[in-house]
C-alpha cells in the first residue's frame, strides 16, 4: 500500500503542514533562508506528522493546536538529522548533499540548534503544559540516546537490551512524541492517550529495526546514502550483533575494530549479513513490535484514522521485505 493512500484521512491537513514548514524559511537574513529552505525542503516520507494528525483525529481535532505541534514535530526531526550528518562526516542524506557537505559543520550545528528552538517556539504556541514538558522530555531523550550511541561507536561488548535503549531513545521518542502531544492536544481520556503512547514507542522500535536492515540489503539509490553507512560510523545495530553472535570467532566486524579504515571488512559484513539468516530474524523482531503497535488500537475509537494507524504499522514492516 502506498503511504499516500494510508495518510489520505490527513491528506489536506498535511499540505497545510507543509506550508508552515516553508514559513519558517521565510526570514530576513538571506544566509540562514537559504539554509531552512534546503534542510526543510526534503524528500521525506512526514510520517511524524503523520503521526500526530492521526492520533489527533479520534477526538476533538483542534487543528489550530494540531497543525503547529505537526510542524515542530517534523522540524525536531530535522535538526537530529542536520546534527547527526555533521556528527558522523555524512555527505549523502536521501539522495542530496548533507548541509554539513555544503556548509561545513559549523554551520550545520548552529542550524540544528536553531531548528530546536524553531521547535520548541511552535510547541509552546499549543499553551499546553504537558505537550511542552513533553518536548523538552523528547530532546532530553534523544540527546542521551545521541551521547550513549557516540560512547558506544565500535563497542563490540552491548547486549541486546541496550541496543534496544538506544533505538528507543533516538527513534521511538520521537514517534512517542507525535502521538502523545496529538492524542493530549485532542482532548483524549488517559487511557486512549496511553494506547497510542504505546503504538508510537513499538512503531518506532519496528521502523529503527528495518531502516537499519536496509542499511545492509538496501542500494545506494534506495538508501540516498552508501550502504553500511552505520557500520562504517562504528554503530552496532541489530544485524552487526546477530552477525557477531552467528560467527564468533572469524568476524569482520570485530576486524573493523582493529582496522577501520580497511573498507573490505564493511563489505564482507554486508555479505555475510544478506547470505544468513540474520535479515529475517530481525524482521522478525520488528514484526513482534509492529504486533505490540496494533494490539490495544482495537480499544480506539473506530474511524479512518484508526485504520490508517494500522496500515501505516504494516508499511513499515514491509519495506524492502
Amino acid at each position: 500500500m502506498e503511504l499516500s493512500t494510508i495518510y489520505q484521512p490527513v491528506q489536506e491537513d498535511l499540505v497545510k503542514v507543509e506550508d508552515r514548514l516553508r514559513l519558517v524559511s521565510q526570514v530576513d537574513f538571506p544566509h540562514l533562508a537559504e539554509l531552512l529552505d534546503y534542510s526543510l525542503r526534503s524528500s521525506g516520507k512526514r510520517i511524524r506528522p503523520i503521526l500526530t494528525l492521526l492520533s489527533g483525529k479520534f477526538y476533538d481535532y483542534n487543528l489550530s493546536q494540531l497543525l503547529p505541534m505537526a510542524t515542530a514535530v517534523e522540524i525536531l526531526h530535522t535538526a537530529t538529522l542536520v546534527h547527526d550528518d555533521a556528527i558522523d562526516n555524512s555527505v549523502v542524506r536521501r539522495g542530496r548533499p548533507t548541509v554539513f557537505k555544503l556548509w561545513g559543520a559549523e554551520k550545520a550545528v548552529l542550524l540544528g540548534d536553531y531548528l530546536f528552538a524553531e521547535a520548541g517556539a511552535l510547541t509552546a504556541t499549543t499553551h499546553n503544559l504537558r505537550v511542552i514538558k513533553l518536548f523538552a522530555q523528547t530532546l532530553k531523550t534523544i540527546s542521551s540516546g545521541e551521547l550513549n550511541q557516540a560512547f558506544n561507536a565500535f563497542n563490540l561488548n552491548q547486549s541486546h537490551s541496550q541496543y534496544l535503549q538506544r533505538v528507543a531513545s533516538k527513534t521511538a521518542a520521537l514517534f512517542t512524541m507525535a502521538t502523545e502531544s496529538g492524542s493530549v492536544l485532542s482532548q483524549a481520556p488517559e487511557e486512549s492517550i496511553q494506547i497510542l503512547i504505546e503504538y508510537g514507542y513499538n512503531l518506532g522500535i519496528a521502523f529503527q529495526i528495518v531502516d537499519y536492515i536496509l542499511d545492509f540489503i538496501g542500494t545506494e539509490e534506495e538508501l540516498g546514502k552508501p550502504t553500511g553507512s552505520d557500520l562504517t560510523q562504528g554503530t552496532i545495530t541489530l544485524p552487526s550483533l546477530l552477525l557477531l553472535e552467528h560467527y564468533p570467532e572469524d568476524n569482520p566486524v570485530k576486524r573493523l575494530v582493529s582496522n577501520r579504515d580497511d573498507p573490505e571488512n564493511i563489505k564482507q559484513a554486508i555479505e555475510l549479513v544478506r547470505n544468513s539468516s540474520i535479515i529475517q530474524e530481525c524482521y522478525q523482531l520488528a514484526d513482534e513490535y509492529v504486533a505490540r503497535a496494533r494490539h490495544n488500537l482495537k480499544l480506539l475509537p473506530e474511524n479512518d484514522s484508526r485504520q490508517s494507524l494500522g496500515q501505516l504499522a504494516d508499511y513499515i514492516i514491509t519495506r524492502r521485505r
